[in-house]
């Protein structure tokens, strides 16, 4: 095979037209290299490298990326392991993996890699239904965390960020699909924020949501006492004035409602 990496220039860019990708990186729900379809096993260093320049898509300073993944070395130190990494993907012969120029690194272009695509959907479903498409309106797709399982500084910033940005797009992809009629997919998808943050009150909201548009009341009050119950057990506190209002009316009055928070 060819070599693993190519010398670029960073002010070259990106090219207008990416080359169809033939190598994939999965990094939701832990790390997976694939080239031309096989699996492919790399060290924890390299791992950690490549999940790197996964997550940041653009050209990378050597000296930063090197800072960052060794953070407790030299600056010399960590320029030497940056160097080693390199050399050892060269040795598993992937093609076009990275493009290495003297200063700076990136992962290649012909690389597909999940968290971007998923950044995309999530940036789509958050601006609303007219940037969406059909393939962007499944629940499914996102209930995956970003590298579970790792503990690095730098990854627990993104993981976090990353889980952030799901919630939200979680809690407009339940509205969204709610307001096509699609009832049983915008549960789903309220479930699945709830699930992945609890004391989220404004997933709860949305869950409530959906069940007084489908005419479940019971259902609707359910739902906000599990929020109510788990914000007083958990923090000591009460749902807002605005989650109260949604089941007010429905079986409680506002004052019922308050005086059983």
């Amino acid at each position: 095979m060819t070599a693993t990496v190519r010398a670029l220039s960073p002010e070259r860019g990106r090219t207008a037209s990416a080359p169809t990708a033939d190598i994939w990186l999965l990094l939701l729900n832990g790390f997976e290299l694939r080239h031309d379809g096989r699996l492919v096993q790399l060290p924890l260093t390299c791992q950690r490298l490549v999940a790197f320049l996964g997550i940041h898509d653009r050209w990378m300073r050597r000296a930063q990326v090197a800072g960052t993944l060794w953070p407790d070395a030299t600056d010399q130190r960590a320029g030497g392991c940056l160097r080693s990494v390199l050399w050892r993907l060269h040795q598993l012969g992937i093609r076009r993996l990275l493009d290495v120029s003297p200063t700076h690194i990136r992962l290649a272009e012909n690389v597909s890699v999940d968290h971007r695509h998923a950044i995309a959907r999530i940036a789509r479903l958050v601006r609303g239904a007219g940037a969406c498409s059909p393939e962007d309106l499944d629940p499914s797709g996102l209930a995956a965390d970003l590298l579970p399982g790792w503990y690095e500084d730098w990854v627990v910033v993104e993981a976090e960020r990353f889980r952030q940005l799901r919630l939200q797009a979680l809690e407009s992809l339940c509205a969204q699909l709610a307001a096509r009629g699609r009832f049983a997919e915008a549960i789903e998808a309220g479930l699945s924020a709830v699930a992945a943050e609890p004391l989220r009150e404004s997933a709860h909201g949305r869950l409530v949501r959906v069940h007084l548009l489908q005419g479940n009341v019971v259902e609707a009050l359910r739902q906000y006492r599990t929020c109510r119950k788990l914000l007083r057990d958990e923090l000591g506190l009460r749902p807002s004035p605005a989650m109260t209002h949604l089941v007010a009316g429905f079986g409680l009055d506002d004052d019922e409602v308050r005086s059983r928070s």
